[in-house]
């Protein structure tokens, strides 16, 4: 990427279109130092250490069904009867309901009725683990080496204890909002979301509830993933990607090997999705990620920075440019991905019929009819068939406002707890329960309050998930943080 970059801006083509992108450039404020103004909650190491650890040990693994064994359904009652005991001040004082068994919806009431409410959300189902190749057991919930070992210390259960930890922290020290706070907790998004976020977003709709903003899982405090950029960067995702599964399928006269025809199911399956392959959806920069190189501009070395700085009039270059690697590339557009080949039945046998899955990542401004449109108009081949087969599919929600004064509230929150971090915007290239929330909210957001590196990456849904007990212990303060700013201050313009 910054190979290219150099290039292009080597090779302006004028020299006052170059002397004016150098000045424009020089115009680009410098981050200043952040200085913190508040007080963090003191928090028990040990204590909260203890509580999550114990979280873990519920194996709150859902299905993709209503179906739920006696061995499920013991964990998560066995889970949420642990919240009841461990958090006792916010069970007496906040509002509970249980939805569809399991998803909780707690209410804190703030003192200010005309104020919207801001919603935190978090989910306490988790992926299955198998326990070979781990240090520790995944449902053991090991204290050990400084870390808190175990299935869910980084999605999500650690997002979920954590609000919690901060709300009963907060209601020990007295504190009550103005504003109310919402804390929604399901219980399958690693399968759907069906049943949790979507049934509490429901029942918000169906109360003409609407949040001044929702904050879910999304981003993280990480260092050395921004190339370029030596500082901690703490990425409020303000969009996410929609998802879409197709099946492609063609069905031809087989036979037998040995006389084939000039083209076969195979070939032009083959041929369909090359021609996928090579003609993507096309690459925009939308709202989200114009405001994240916004934001990492000044900490960019040049030519980068030149180039972002410009990119009112350099947006070809840049989105050439960020088109070249795979995680940048998933950020400016919707991306295609071939995942699955079905054809043939013995080496000397044509293929009578064959089926090909390929999965989309949506960009917010794509709808799951654009893409179908694009589908076929690339393969051109009326005799493949092209259908949904996901009910997981869904277009990417509304992308939020980066300049939003919601999102100034999450900034500083992160400030007074990360105040060496780079606070800036981005995608989920995955999906959430927040996008379930998009109807019943102004703004929507995702960020882990967590230091994540490229090595959390293979521990997510993978062997040795664990989180640092003082990196935890920083997610408690932010939240704690969090809830005193937005129940204190207005999350929408005046």
């Amino acid at each position: 990427m910054f190979k290219q970059l150099l290039l292009i801006a080597v090779v302006l083509p004028l020299a006052g279109a170059t002397g004016f992108a150098v000045w424009r450039t020089s115009q680009i404020p410098l981050h200043e130092a952040v200085t913190r103004s508040a007080a963090l909650i003191a928090v028990d190491r040990a204590a909260v250490a203890d509580r999550l650890a114990e979280a873990v040990r519920f194996a709150t693994v859902a299905n993709a069904t209503a179906d739920i064994s006696a061995e499920q359904r013991a964990a998560f009652n066995g889970f949420l009867d642990y919240l009841q005991r461990r958090f006792p001040l916010t069970h007496q004082r906040l509002q509970l309901e249980r939805v569809n068994e399991f998803s909780l919806l707690y209410t804190w009431a703030g003192s200010d009725p005309q104020q919207a409410p801001v919603l935190l959300a978090a989910h306490m189902d988790v992926v299955p683990a198998d326990a070979a190749g781990w240090t520790y057991p995944p449902f053991d919930g090991v204290i050990a080496d400084g870390y808190v070992w175990g299935r869910g210390t980084l999605d999500d259960k650690n997002s979920l204890v954590a609000i919690l930890e901060a709300c009963e922290a907060l209601l020990q020290l007295g504190y009550a909002p103005q504003r109310t706070l919402l804390f929604a907790f399901g219980q399958d998004e690693e399968v759907s979301g069906q049943r949790g976020a979507s049934a509490i977003a429901a029942l918000l709709a169906q109360r003409q509830i609407k949040a001044a903003f929702t904050l879910d899982e999304g981003g993280a405090v990480t260092r050395g993933l921004v190339p370029g950029v030596d500082r901690p960067v703490a990425s409020v995702m303000a969009g996410e990607k929609g998802y879409l599964t197709l099946k492609l399928s063609l069905a031809a006269d087989g036979g037998h090997s040995s006389t084939p025809g000039p083209s076969s199911v195979v070939g032009r399956l083959a041929h369909a999705v090359t021609q996928l392959e090579a003609h993507p959806m096309p690459a925009r920069l939308i709202p989200p990620v114009d405001a994240m190189l916004a934001r990492l501009a000044p900490e960019m070395a040049y030519p980068t920075r030149l180039v972002v700085a410009n990119r009112d009039w350099l947006t070809p270059v840049l989105l050439q440019a960020l088109s070249g690697s795979r995680t940048t590339n998933a950020l400016v557009r919707t991306t295609t991905a071939v995942t699955m080949f079905n054809a043939g039945v013995k080496d000397n046998v044509l293929p009578n019929r064959g089926e090909v899955l390929v999965n989309f990542r949506l960009l917010p401004g794509d709808s799951i009819a654009d893409v179908l449109r694009h589908v076929r108009e690339v393969i051109a081949d009326d005799d493949i068939a092209i259908a949904p087969v996901d009910a997981f599919n869904h277009d990417a929600p509304a992308a939020s406002d980066a300049g939003a004064p919601a999102f100034g509230l999450i900034e500083r929150a992160i400030n007074e707890v990360f105040p060496e971090a780079l606070v800036t915007s981005g995608v989920v290239l995955g999906a959430t329960d927040n996008r379930y929330y998009a109807g019943v909210r102004e703004q929507g957001y995702g960020f882990s309050p967590m230091p994540y590196t490229q090595d959390d990456a293979t521990r997510i849904h993978g062997i040795d998930e664990r989180i640092a007990v003082d990196d935890y212990l920083k997610m408690i303060q932010f939240y704690a943080q969090l809830m005193r700013e937005a129940g204190a201050a207005p999350a929408t313009a005046p």
